[in-house]
C-alpha cells in the first residue's frame, strides 16, 4: 500500500476533525466563496472545510487519499443534504481524472502538505485551477512553538528515521520553498502571498482528552507511540506530550489550544 495512504487510513482522523469544526468554518468564511464557484478541497479529510464551503453554495469536490475519510465525508454531505458536495479518493501528487483549468478555488488545509513529491503537488494544484483562480493552503510551520508543529517534532524523536529521499511535509511551511514550488509550476513569485493564522482545537473536556484523541486516532502520533512502546519509552512520550497540551491550553476547564499555520495564497495568471 502507498505509505501515505496507510498513514491516514491507520487511525480515525474524523475524531481529530471533530475538534476542528469551528476553526474550519471560520477559515472558510474568509475565502470569498460564492454560489457560482467550483471548489476543490484537496486532502479534505471528512470535510472540515469542504462542508462549510458547500453550505455557502459552491459546487465542491473533496479529494482525499484515505478511503475511510472519503466515505465519512460523503456520509456527512448526505446527512446535511448537500447535493453540491461530493468526496472521492485521490492523490495530491497525481490528480488523475480531474480536468485542467476547472476550479475557481483549490483549498488544502493541512492536507496536500503531507503528500509525497511536493513539486508534483504544486504542479497538479496549478494545473486544475482556472486562469485567474486561487490556491489556498494551510501548512504547519517548521519549528513553530505551537501545538501541531510541536506534536510532530516530539513524535519524530521517537520514531525511526524516514527513508532516503523523504521530504518533510513541514517544508510546506517554509516560504522560500513554497515560492520555489509554485514558481516551478508556473506561478510568478509576486502572485504568492503568506499570512500566519491561528487555528484552534476545541474540546469540552480537559487537555488530557485531546491528547488521548491524538494518541489513539492521529496516524503520526500512533506511530510514535508504537515505536516508543517497543523501546520502553511510551510513558516518557506521554509525559512530554501531556506537558505540551497542558501548557498550551487556554480554555480553562475545557480545552482550547491554538496552533499557528502558514496560510499560502497563490493566484494563477
Amino acid at each position: 500500500m502507498n505509505p501515505n495512504k496507510a498513514l491516514w487510513e491507520k487511525g480515525d482522523f474524523t475524531r481529530i476533525a471533530d475538534t476542528m469544526r469551528q476553526s474550519g468554518e471560520e477559515l472558510v468564511s474568509t475565502l470569498g466563496i460564492t454560489p457560482s464557484m467550483n471548489v476543490l478541497d484537496l486532502g479534505c479529510g471528512d470535510g472540515t472545510t469542504a462542508l462549510p464551503a458547500a453550505k455557502l453554495g459552491a459546487t465542491v469536490t473533496g479529494v482525499d487519499i484515505a478511503a475511510n475519510l472519503v466515505a465519512a465525508g460523503n456520509k456527512r454531505a448526505a446527512s446535511a443534504g448537500l447535493t453540491n458536495l461530493h468526496f472521492r479518493e485521490g492523490d495530491a501528487s497525481n490528480l488523475e481524472g480531474i480536468d485542467s483549468d476547472k476550479y475557481d478555488l483549490v483549498v488544502s488545509i493541512f492536507g496536500a502538505m503531507f503528500a509525497p513529491r511536493p513539486f508534483d503537488v504544486a504542479k497538479e494544484m496549478v494545473r486544475v485551477t482556472k486562469p485567474g483562480g486561487r490556491i489556498v493552503m494551510g501548512n504547519w510551520i517548521p519549528g513553530d512553538p505551537t501545538l501541531v508543529a510541536q506534536i510532530l517534532k516530539i513524535s519524530a524523536a521517537y520514531t525511526p528515521p524516514p527513508p532516503e529521499g523523504f521530504v518533510s511535509p513541514m517544508t510546506w511551511g517554509d516560504e522560500n520553498q513554497v515560492r520555489e514550488r509554485f514558481e516551478t509550476a508556473g506561478i510568478k513569485p509576486e502572485n504568492v502571498g503568506f499570512e500566519r493564522v491561528t487555528w484552534l482545537f476545541r474540546l469540552p473536556g480537559p487537555p488530557r482528552e485531546l491528547l488521548a484523541t491524538f494518541r489513539d486516532y492521529y496516524g503520526p502520533t500512533m506511530n510514535a507511540f508504537e515505536a516508543a512502546s517497543k523501546a520502553g519509552r511510551a510513558d516518557q512520550l506521554e509525559a512530554e506530550l501531556m506537558a505540551l497540551f497542558e501548557s498550551q491550553n487556554r480554555g480553562g476547564d475545557s480545552t482550547e489550544v491554538p496552533a499557528t499555520f502558514l496560510k499560502v495564497t497563490a493566484k494563477k495568471g
